[in-house]
């Protein structure tokens, strides 16, 4: 993974976390919404089971797409989503997590820090050795693996659900 997550960031993708995701076979996920309009969702569709025979998709409010080999989608996750596998092989993409275009660095460093917050509570320590401590943390969260140009993460998605077989594989984050 780290090969793909150092190719992934020296095209210029600004990814915010990078990971593969699979899909089981005869599965879904139900529609949702995460709330989360300041990053953006993108698809890589690396080993889609009967491409192009509609057996893979995802719904982003009233538009259906289908996965299809090597193509990309590009969404916004705040907008009711599902997904659907109804092939008998597994689905597997990559997914990047982008920030969303509109949004200032302060803006990102401001919604960067709130997330760092809510997984390190340290950070709001009063002693300063506990909230260096949890600074440590963060940093080496975000340079695992270890590249020379790496992107700005917002969180480690750990909280998320992830119901009906999708599961998330790999994930790496970093930070600029």
């Amino acid at each position: 993974f780290p090969q793909t997550a150092k190719a992934v960031l020296a095209c210029g993708v600004p990814a915010t976390e990078i990971f593969f995701a699979s899909m089981k076979p005869h599965t879904d996920i139900k529609l949702h919404s995460d709330f989360t309009n300041f990053v953006l969702t993108s698809h890589l569709a690396v080993d889609i089971p009967e491409s192009g025979k509609n057996k893979c998709r995802l719904s982003v409010g009233d538009d259906v797409r289908e996965w299809i080999n090597g193509e990309v989608m590009l969404f916004d996750t705040s907008i009711m989503h599902d997904a659907i596998n109804e092939s008998d092989q597994m689905r597997y993409i990559l997914m990047f997590r982008v920030w969303h275009p509109d949004l200032t660095e302060v803006e990102k460093n401001a919604l960067q820090l709130i997330y760092d917050c809510l997984e390190y509570p340290d950070l709001l320590s009063e002693d300063a050795s506990i909230r260096e401590a949890a600074e440590v943390e963060i940093e080496k969260v975000r340079t695992f693996p270890k590249l020379k140009t790496v992107s700005s993460g917002f969180g480690s998605g750990g909280s998320g659900s992830n119901k009906g077989g999708g599961k998330k594989k790999n994930k790496k984050k970093g930070k600029r």
